[in-house]
């Protein structure tokens, strides 16, 4: 057990993973990393950029596959998990744009996909609901029928947590939340997260910072080169980041773009496209 590892006695782990290793090219993301992420409880992912925090959360979700160890989901080998419905995928950001033309509404309605059998392909008078829930818990209730494109990018994040809240489930795997996104939006994210917190939700969170979370986080656990170096309570900011009115919009990569100069061979820029993957399927 690391050092100032917090422990929840009794409460099961959501992502146990012994082991994990992720690599790249035969260069490891993830080298042999364990972690025990517990049912109930709002953890925080920290650590530089290239240390392997969004690659952790995708290896979590079956979206990048491992190299070695072995990954369990709420009690079952990842490979062998179909209860998708339980967990809500936050991606680091929807891009959106000309080429389809998707309202808020419809991108958080898609967040049902995995809930809803086979038989029933059209959403019920609950699924219409549930939707409606979820972007009025993220503030956004007047909002359904307009285009994702019209959303500043802080706005656009809500609409990705109210697309994993619409869904019902009971675990929440957010990628970079804060990234990008002004004081405003960030405050509004900190009081969706604390809310799914207090209803008992199971949170876990890939961040830069904590800035407007460190209220919510319970767990920190940062990595350095694909391990883990601190688990228990949050490290204090240093730096630029412990500046008080310090608004984190850092520019990050993010995994999941198209390749920049492919983009700008063919004139299409990332915000002309909508990437959703989905966690398990990809």
């Amino acid at each position: 057990m690391h050092p100032g590892r917090a422990t929840l006695p009794g409460r099961p782990s959501r992502f146990p993973g012994p082991r994990a290793r992720v690599a790249y090219d035969a260069a490891p993301v993830l080298d042999g990393l364990s972690l025990d992420l517990h049912a109930g409880q709002t953890t925080a992912v920290l650590g530089p950029n290239g240390s392997g925090k969004s690659t952790l959360m995708r290896a979590l979700l079956g979206i990048v596959p491992l190299s070695a160890g072995e990954i369990r989901v709420h009690g079952r080998p990842l490979r062998r998990f179909r209860a998708w419905n339980r967990i809500g995928y936050v991606p680091q950001r929807l891009t959106a744009g000309g080429a389809v033309p998707a309202t808020v509404g419809e991108i958080v309605a898609s967040g049902q996909v995995a809930s809803r059998g086979r038989l029933s392909p059209f959403p019920s008078r609950s699924d219409r609901a549930a939707v409606h829930e979820a972007l009025e818990a993220v503030g956004l209730a007047g909002r359904a029928r307009d285009s994702v494109r019209e959303l500043s990018g802080g706005q656009q994040q809500r609409v990705l947590i109210a697309r994993a809240l619409a869904g019902r489930p009971d675990t929440f795997v957010m990628d970079e939340p804060m990234a990008g996104v002004d004081t405003d939006n960030q405050h509004a994210l900190a009081r969706t997260i604390a809310h799914l917190r207090d209803r008992g939700s199971t949170v876990v969170l890939v961040l830069h910072e904590l800035g407007p979370l460190e209220e919510v986080i319970e767990r920190a656990v940062v990595l350095g080169h694909g391990r883990v170096v601190h688990d228990g309570r949050a490290p204090a900011a240093t730096g630029a980041c412990a500046r008080p009115g310090h608004e984190h919009q850092h520019p990050h990569p993010d995994p999941n773009d198209p390749d920049p100069r492919t983009a700008a061979a063919t004139d299409v820029a990332p915000a002309d496209l909508i990437r959703l993957e989905v966690p398990g399927r990809d």
